[in-house]
């Protein structure tokens, strides 16, 4: 096969409140906001373009399962907790790899959606 995928390049949240959600992924979660246009913000996420599309309570939060990487995943929940993210479940591992252990977060975001924080922890 001549063309192979690569990577993700963009991911698509829906949600009931674009201002609401604008603020919570630019100002709680520290993304930064690539561009605005109505009913729609744009972030980067490591690389990956994040998509906030704006379309009412009746379909927002019937979005896939995004998980986001981060470095320190304690560190992120402290700062998670002083910013009052409603922390669905604390992290905790869920394998161990031959290298490293898993460990897995959820937290809610403005809109009610799931969001996994994942750490691969050298060990």
């Amino acid at each position: 096969m001549g063309t192979s995928l690569t990577g993700i390049l963009q991911v698509a949240i829906t949600v009931k409140e674009i201002d609401r959600a604008t603020s919570f992924y630019r100002d709680v979660l520290g993304m930064p906001l690539l561009m605005k246009a109505p009913n729609m913000a744009f972030f980067n996420c490591g690389g990956v373009r994040l998509y906030l599309q704006g379309q009412g309570s009746e379909h927002a939060g019937s979005n896939p399962f995004l998980y986001f990487k981060t470095l320190d995943i304690a560190g992120f929940l402290a700062d998670s907790k002083a910013k009052n993210v409603s922390i669905h479940q604390e992290p905790q591992v869920i394998a161990r790899m031959p290298d490293h252990d898993l460990w897995l977060m959820w937290i809610k975001d403005s809109e009610g959606n799931l969001l996994g924080i994942m750490e691969e922890r050298r060990t």
